[in-house]
């Protein structure tokens, strides 16, 4: 199935939708421009930091809520569409539940374990108690309600076709964005089979009975880093920051990044992909799976 595809299957207008969840690495930027291509509209973003991603379709005009705990550009400091947003309600308000990187991966943990709340101290004190709804103070602890992605996306470095999911460095709350969501879609460096992925299965990501598409989308993740296969392109997020400072900035970035592509392949075209490849390699040892 291609990105193009899997998108217009299962990912509507007003969908609540996790991305980004393994904080900088990662981010499946394919899928958000894609979405940005087929013009979704009045979409939740869900995430930790996601890096520019969440700025990008918040400038595009996609997002009518923020559910994280930070939205901005990591190497470079704020996200200039986000705040023209929040600020100036430019290209449109914008709702925003703040939350923190533990209370994010709470809230998708109840969602997983199918209950309404899970308690946590760490954000007694804090403001961000008055910016949420779904936090409330119950005595001295504070009950984090459940978020329940309708579509978790995640980029990983190889599936097989079944959904069977091998991702390995940071994977920040990946696994509980997973559990709670209604569905996930997998985008990949490499599709492999079946063996590849059974050989090591507690490397196994999500049930592949919560998968509803597997991309093979390899530089997906592009411009962030994934571990084994691409560095992180410094550059590529410094020019964002620089052009998105003003929104006509951001409109000419958008069309030249993403609008005037039809897919992956196209946009990595635009960009010298040898010299962000992983070129010095650390392989793991082999576990031994063998029970007789």
């Amino acid at each position: 199935m291609s990105m193009a595809q899997a998108i217009e299957r299962f990912v509507s207008d007003g969908a609540t939708v996790a991305m980004g969840t393994a904080l900088e690495p990662l981010i499946p930027f394919a899928a958000g421009h894609e979405m940005i291509r087929q013009g979704r509209r009045n979409l939740e973003l869900v995430g930790p930091i996601s890096d520019s991603l969440f700025d990008q379709l918040i400038g595009a005009g996609c997002v009518r809520r923020v559910t994280a705990a930070w939205v901005g550009n990591v190497s470079e400091g704020l996200g200039h569409c986000y705040r023209r947003a929040c600020e100036h309600g430019v290209p449109r308000s914008l709702e925003v539940h703040d939350h923190s990187n533990f209370s994010i991966s709470l809230a998708l943990w109840a969602a997983a374990w199918n209950v309404p709340s899970l308690p946590t101290r760490t954000l007694l004190g804090s403001e961000i108690l008055l910016t949420n709804p779904g936090l409330a103070v119950a005595g001295d602890l504070v009950q984090v309600s459940a978020v329940r992605p309708d579509v978790a996306i995640v980029h990983v470095q190889r599936a097989d076709e079944l959904g069977r999911a091998h991702a390995w460095g940071p994977l920040g709350i990946s696994e509980e964005a997973g559990l709670a969501a209604e569905r996930v879609i997998v985008s990949c460096e490499e599709l492999v089979d079946a063996s590849v992925t059974l050989s090591d299965p507690n490397r196994i990501l999500f049930p592949e009975t919560k998968v509803v598409a597997v991309v093979h989308e390899a530089g997906g993740a592009h411009p962030s880093p994934v571990q084994g296969f691409f560095r992180r392109d410094h550059a590529f997020y410094r020019d964002y920051a620089e052009r998105s400072r003003t929104a006509d900035g951001f409109e000419s970035w958008l069309r030249e990044w993403v609008l005037e592509f039809r897919d992956r392949a196209s946009y990595l075209g635009r960009l010298d992909v040898e010299s962000l490849r992983i070129k010095s390699h650390r392989l793991s040892a082999p576990a031994d799976f063998g029970d007789d």
